[in-house]
């Protein structure tokens, strides 16, 4: 900062100066207007003014570089605030963007662009479509305006997005292999126990294509859907990803993304866990060679006669670990207060069972809190039942196997099999009983060695997964898709997947201390607002924020931050 004196015939005027530099050209601005030189006499008191305002100068110099600096500003009642000058801006994004270049993802988007030559900055629009699909998620042309919200301008067009998306779906299992590589060096990564699960995602179309296939909705959608198989490392980190048509089979993608681990990320030995559904005889058989191992869900109803009438025995042979004994629990149907002791505990038992050729342990669980759970939800839709019979019964329908209609029994009027006219309905309270049995029961079939709590503890976890794809399917609005293109569909869940990779190291890092919707809000109302040159922050400030403040070494809560500093800290975001 130095001092400018500006003279005129009828007075002269102290000013102090800063140099700056913006949109590539230098310039000066006005710090501070000391007044004429009658009232700097004043402020001098006694010493010389040209000497007292130097002094003055530097003292705000030094006060600047150690943000200690008090910033003055003007203001006029009758001025008029520039048109279309944007006034606010995030900064939400910038705990993102540190993750994003911890990552080296901007490294992985600069070699592609070496190899393919194009003029755009992919960096610059990945970022963007990640940032965006976290804090504002929408359609890729909303996703280019809502960019220029943030401090740092995007420098893309529309066009310019399109075809980065051909792009990255042509190197996205390129992107996902470094991803994973750069990621051993961020944070230690627990690949040794892997979550896979699949969903779909809706399309608003009527007919199918290639590509988008009516299949089973998760959502139970009558629109044409895409597949996504996801598989999340032991601290629910994703690990990598794949699409496939709306139409096919689940159970086949799993051994394809196993092999693209094997090989893309050398790691051929893990425990993998699945739901029952993507557990068939194949994919046991695929995990039971070269150490690789399975942990996998069993349905009771669906084991043999002899293995059901063993599972619902819970007269004898139950144990609780670390205590060398076993249990009767049959009494926990009913009693309250041995349901009160055991409440948080969780028995089991176990045998070796041969099916297909493959031998695994079938363990099975009882939890007198998952007991009271489920007969909670059966209850309720028990109700449900009752009141649909009563309101509504001409449109009962069962659809699928957790449907509260499937508890009702339709019962024709007449006798002797004519058709009936009309129906009676009552509640089917023989297959109300028939659930009851399995309250409590869980199933797990493995040929892991380890012992039961273990198996136990890794099975639990894989809650991580059905919440990551809640998180895509809400938070990051993955669905409906609008794109029609095959690749652009396949680079537009690539996104999603790295936002949700970025998005999980967050949590990370906040020690999971705070809710999903809590991270996003705050990152989303983390705004700054133009003052001049500098910045006031428009945010509440929060434990959470202290907390981000503190991770990323860098603070925005100050009552007026410097166009100097921001820049610094964007700066600091990208090292």
């Amino acid at each position: 900062m130095r001092l400018k004196i500006a003279k005129s015939k009828s007075s002269t005027l102290f000013y102090i100066i800063e140099s700056t530099y913006i949109n590539k050209k230098h310039s000066t601005r006005t710090v501070e207007k000391l007044g004429t030189l009658e009232e700097v006499k004043i402020k001098a008191k006694g010493e010389d003014p040209y000497s007292w305002a130097k002094k003055y100068a530097e003292q705000l110099t030094i006060q600047d570089k150690e943000n200690k600096r008090e910033i003055i500003k003007y203001f006029s009642q009758s001025k008029l605030i520039d048109k279309n000058v944007k006034q606010y801006f995030n900064a939400g994004y910038l705990f993102l963007q540190k993750i994003y270049y911890d990552l080296g993802i901007n490294n992985i988007c600069n070699s592609i662009k070496d190899k393919y030559q194009f003029h755009y900055d992919l960096n610059n629009i990945l970022s963007n479509l990640i940032y965006s699909r976290i804090i504002y998620p929408s359609s890729k042309l909303k996703t280019l305006e809502s960019s220029k919200n943030f401090l740092e301008q995007p420098n893309f067009t529309y066009n310019d997005i399109l075809r980065s998306l051909e792009v990255l779906s042509k190197e996205s299992d390129y992107i996902q292999s470094e991803l994973y590589k750069n990621s051993l060096k961020y944070f230690k990564r627990n690949d040794k126990v892997l979550f896979y699960d699949c969903t779909n995602y809706f399309f608003e179309i009527e007919d199918e294509d290639d590509f988008r296939k009516y299949g089973k909705s998760k959502e139970n959608r009558p629109n044409p859907v895409v597949g996504m198989g996801l598989f999340l490392d032991g601290d629910g980190i994703p690990l990598t990803f794949d699409t496939f048509e709306g139409s096919k089979n689940e159970q086949g993608t799993l051994k394809p993304l196993e092999e693209k681990i094997i090989n893309d990320f050398n790691n051929p030995m893990f425990v993998v866990c699945t739901d029952a559904g993507l557990s068939s005889i194949a994919n046991r058989k695929f995990n039971n060679t070269n150490n690789r191992k399975f942990v996998t869900t069993q349905s009771l109803k669906k084991l043999k006669q002899f293995l059901k009438e063993w599972s619902l025995d819970l007269s004898k042979g139950w144990h609780l670990p670390g205590i060398d004994k076993t249990f009767d629990i049959s009494k926990l149907r009913d009693d309250e207060e041995l349901i009160n002791k055991y409440y948080d505990k969780i028995f089991y038992k176990e045998r070796r069972i041969k099916e297909d050729g493959i031998e695994q342990r079938l363990i099975i669980t009882y939890s007198p809190k998952y007991q009271e759970y489920q007969k909670n939800i059966r209850e309720k839709q028990v109700q449900r039942a009752i009141n649909i019979i009563e309101k509504n019964p001409k449109k009962i329908k069962s659809n699928n196997e957790n449907d509260p209609k499937r508890f009702i029994e339709v019962i024709p009027t007449t006798k002797g099999g004519e058709v009936a006219e009309t129906n009676n309905y009552m509640l089917d309270q023989e297959k109300i009983d028939d659930e009851a049995l399995y309250d409590g029961l869980y199933a797990v079939c493995t040929n892991l060695e380890d012992n039961v709590e273990e198996i136990i503890k890794i099975n639990k976890r894989r809650w991580e997964i059905e919440e990551s794809f809640r998180i895509m399917k809400s938070e990051f609005k993955a669905r409906p898709v609008y794109l029609s293109r095959e690749d652009r569909i396949k680079a537009h869940f690539l996104t999603c997947f790295l936002s949700l990779v970025i998005f999980r190291y967050l949590e990370k890092k906040l020690d999971e201390k705070y809710t999903v919707s809590q991270i996003i809000d705050t990152l989303k109302n983390y705004n700054l607002n133009l003052l001049g040159n500098d910045y006031i922050p428009s945010y509440t400030r929060t434990n959470l924020t202290d907390m981000l403040h503190t991770l990323y070494n860098f603070r925005t809560d100050y009552q007026i931050i410097s166009e100097k500093n921001i820049k610094k800290i964007c700066k600091q975001s990208k090292k």
